[in-house]
């Protein structure tokens, strides 16, 4: 085997999560557990917080085939793969996500003045919320290719409506293709005539008035399980996971996230929850679905209202 020159330097797969509250801290223990990454680099303000983050996950490190947990500082930011940005004051019971706006839109761009120039083929994924008008601050200020700063957007909705989908049909929910589409947030909607059970349309599968309960519970799961732990974690972790892996490995994985529609849906100026195909590059296409005339006005509904929660940041 040939042997690699003293000079040559082996960059290995890094991971920045920036804010290591319960949602940054649960994608950090998923992806370790998954092997995602070389090193995974806690970062926050709070610097005691990241440390006891920092020192629980390591101690686990054991049974994971991640090589690394560190600890580390907003200028760490400008040498990895993907920076996840999870930082932000929480939403609290009774509070809809676009309460959030004001507060977490100065701290998402004081996040951007102090992580300072990235390169150039790093993704950032923003988790934060609101997330869709997070997401186009980042867009705007970060100076990278617009594709490769988005948003969670609607995956963790997407994935709600799956699993509530299955238990009602009593199906694996990988078998049940269908997405949420819009705000991530109370004017998201289900495009149920795209949506089917292993090519089974799901309108021969439930009742218009089944549907029109499971959008609900869909829509308000958050709410549900903010009323009763005060908090969502773990789903999102686990779904960052799924984007995150598509990234570095190229999967061309479609999945709804935030990003501008663009032409492929005549939506420009707000980034929101549509199918995107992910790739090393982040969102390499927006994929076009054939939404109903009645679909699409809902999509339209949904980028009209965060463009006047826009006007005010």
């Amino acid at each position: 085997m040939k042997k690699l020159p003293k000079t040559h330097k082996v960059r290995k797969t890094r991971i920045a999560v920036v804010g290591t509250g319960m949602v940054g801290s649960s994608f950090a223990y998923a992806a370790m557990l998954k092997g995602i990454a070389a090193e995974i680099i806690m970062i926050d303000v709070d610097e005691a917080r990241e440390q006891g983050e920092v020192m629980d996950l390591s101690h686990g490190l054991i049974g994971t085939e991640t090589g690394n947990v560190t600890g580390g500082c907003f200028e760490d930011c400008r040498n990895v793969d993907i920076i996840v940005i999870t930082a932000g004051v929480a939403q609290k019971p009774g509070e809809t996500r676009l309460d959030l706006v004001k507060k977490n839109s100065g701290i998402m761009r004081k996040l951007i003045k102090m992580m300072g120039k990235l390169r150039e083929d790093t993704v950032v994924i923003v988790v934060s919320n609101p997330v869709d008008i997070l997401t186009y601050i980042a867009q705007k200020h970060i100076k990278l290719p617009k594709g490769q700063v988005f948003g969670s957007g609607t995956s963790l909705d997407t994935s709600r409506l799956r699993y509530i989908v299955s238990e009602k049909l009593g199906v694996n929910l990988h078998n049940v293709h269908g997405y949420v589409m819009g705000e991530h947030g109370d004017s998201e909607f289900v495009p149920w005539s795209i949506s089917n059970v292993s090519s089974l349309p799901m309108k021969k599968l439930l009742t218009a008035k089944q549907m029109k309960v499971i959008e609900k519970k869909t829509m308000r799961a958050a709410y549900e399980i903010i009323q009763r732990k005060h908090s969502t974690y773990y789903g999102i972790g686990s779904v960052i996971t799924e984007l995150v892996e598509a990234v570095l490995h190229d999967r061309k994985f479609i999945i709804p996230v935030s990003t501008e529609p663009g032409s492929a849906y005549g939506i420009k100026g707000v980034s929101l929850g549509v199918p995107a195909v992910l790739g090393r590059r982040g969102v390499e296409k927006v994929w076009k679905l054939d939404l109903t005339k009645a679909e699409m006005a809902k999509l339209k509904k949904s980028a009209n209202v965060l463009k006047g929660y826009l006007k005010s940041v």
